[in-house]
């Protein structure tokens, strides 16, 4: 509505200033005849702007009627799904939620600060734009929020426009649908469980809030187990609106899955917008790859691929499959086990229906983990997902982020870098993790290597099914080999090189103060 009242000003400037413009040259008392052509000439002129004008009106007025038809098709879509997938879920209830009128706000504040995970230990690096048409993964533009709300705008919706008795009304609905799945919290309860949104508790802050620490009583709650919780606060300023908390409660309210970080209970009173989350204990895969000083050992590793895959697995195997889309390493947390849960679905969206082959949609995502046929056409379909997984496990071999501005330019792609790499086994060692310090299963490491290099594919069928990808992934477990052990440590910029005979090389290096390793005799590729 804004670009329409935009073009309105317009024609009525073109009106006015042309106006003008004739009025000057009437009363100019020494007019020639030709001056008098001209007027003529912009009595036309006025009139080609003029219609010009209104038809640009009715072609943003039409290009506006079709967008809201499409909206509407995609929140009768959701309600269809909710239906099918969970027979607990009284959805004529939901109905009354999602397709409340609600006003729009006619201008969008610039967040403060990047968006960020929302679960615990999840401070992540800034999300990036991908080419011109991506958003910083702005839940606010995700159509998941599209299908939620049908509105002729893709907006978010104001705190400020829900009034209490509406708030009220959504408090109800979800515990009718709910019912005991799900703990409806007042606003009071949490803030004496966090101290009052204390810095102390503070886990991770971004453009859609703060996260804070708190511990529930077994008292608090029939039913409710005394437990430590991640408690996501939204701000109103924020990139998160109410549309997108209702989408969460809704999808994370009824998909439960050990690899999905687990919702416990929602806030909504007045303005306020809460989530309560399963606290996690180790944070985010980020924060060990890349954060910390003490290296994330193999086996972990190897555990956090599998847990990550089952949970892909899940959501594309539902009866109507769920394209997580935001894939990578700040959304994956870990338990104190080292058992990886997905924990954002800001921007998931509901897989291809019927004979579709999959799903337009707007580009979002974060640069470096999305593929390159989603940027290039916006269709999005589950082995989308399946690159970005592809990525994950090149993060977890070389140890270096998907994207890093502060290599060298030819390292700054992880895909591009690492590629010519996978597909040989005598070169993969260069690119292994060096934090690993030979620490890992060669056999292992080979097999990871060749399934990312399927994973991320430019060819979308030459990926492979979660399903296959956790098989495979499993079957690595049995492997006990260390490279350390077997001869394949890691080559250094400090590593001595002698030359041999038959054009034969010997690598030296220390695996400790006093221990001293050498290679096997390796061949000199030239």
């Amino acid at each position: 509505m804004e670009s329409e009242h935009t073009g309105g000003w317009a024609c009525w400037f073109c009106f006015s200033s042309t106006k003008k413009s004739v009025a000057r040259n009437g009363r100019s008392s020494g007019v020639l005849s030709s001056e008098a052509v001209e007027r003529g000439k912009d009595d036309e002129m006025l009139s080609d702007r003029s219609t010009f004008c209104v038809k640009e009106q009715e072609k943003r007025l039409k290009k506006a009627l079709e967008e809201e038809e499409k909206v509407s098709k995609e929140a009768e879509r959701v309600v269809q799904w909710v239906k099918q997938e969970s027979a607990r879920i009284d959805v004529s209830a939901f109905k009354s939620v999602l397709t409340h009128p609600q006003k729009q706000s006619n201008k969008m504040k610039e967040p403060s600060k990047p968006w960020r995970p929302i679960t615990a230990n999840c401070c992540s690096t800034e999300d990036q734009t991908i080419f011109k048409n991506f958003s910083r993964c702005k839940p606010s533009r995700s159509d998941l929020s599209k299908n939620i709300a049908p509105l002729p705008s893709f907006r978010r919706l104001s705190f400020s426009d829900l009034s209490r008795s509406s708030s009220v009304r959504i408090n109800e609905d979800l515990a009718q649908s709910f019912g005991s799945d799900l703990f409806d919290f007042q606003l009071s309860e949490l803030r004496a469980i966090t101290q009052n949104f204390s810095s102390n508790f503070l886990l991770g802050e971004g453009g859609f809030g703060t996260v804070h620490k708190g511990y529930l009583d077994d008292h608090l709650r029939l039913g409710l187990k005394a437990q430590p919780v991640a408690v996501k606060l939204l701000d109103i300023e924020g990139l998160q609106g109410h549309r997108e908390w209702l989408a969460e409660v809704i999808f994370l309210g009824q998909l439960r899955h050990p690899n999905l970080v687990k919702l416990i209970g929602y806030c909504c009173e007045d303005e306020e917008r809460l989530l309560v989350y399963e606290f996690m204990p180790r944070g985010s895969l980020e924060n060990h790859l890349f954060r910390r000083l003490t290296s994330l050992p193999w086996g972990p590793r190897l555990k956090i691929a599998i847990g990550a895959a089952k949970g892909l697995s899940f959501l594309h195997g539902a009866e109507k499959p769920v394209i997580y889309r935001d894939f990578k390493t700040s959304n994956v947390l870990l338990d104190s086990e080292f058992t990886a849960k997905l924990s954002d679905f800001g921007l998931a969206k509901m897989g291809p229906e019927g004979s579709n082959t999959h799903v337009s949609t707007r580009v979002m995502g974060t640069y470096g983990y999305a593929a390159p046929e989603y940027i290039s056409t916006g269709h999005l379909t589950t082995k989308s997902d399946v690159y970005s997984f592809g990525v994950v496990l090149l993060e977890l071999l070389t140890g270096r982020r998907a994207t890093d501005k502060t290599r060298p330019k030819t390292e700054q792609n992880l895909v591009d870098w690492s590629k010519p790499y996978l597909s040989s086994s005598r070169r993969l060692r260069y690119i292994m993790d060096p934090r690993l310090a030979g620490q890992y299963s060669v056999k292992g490491a080979k097999e990871i290597a060749r399934l990312a290099l399927q994973c991320i594919s430019l060819n979308p069928k030459d990926r492979p099914r979660m399903p296959m990808i956790v098989e495979t992934l499993e079957g690595l477990q049995q492997y006990k080999d260390m490279a350390v052990t077997s001869g394949h440590w890691p080559v250094s910029q400090k590593s001595t090189r002698s030359k041999v005979s038959n054009n034969k090389m010997n690598v030296n290096t220390r695996a400790g103060a006093n221990h001293k390793q050498s290679s096997p005799v390796l061949s000199k590729k030239t």
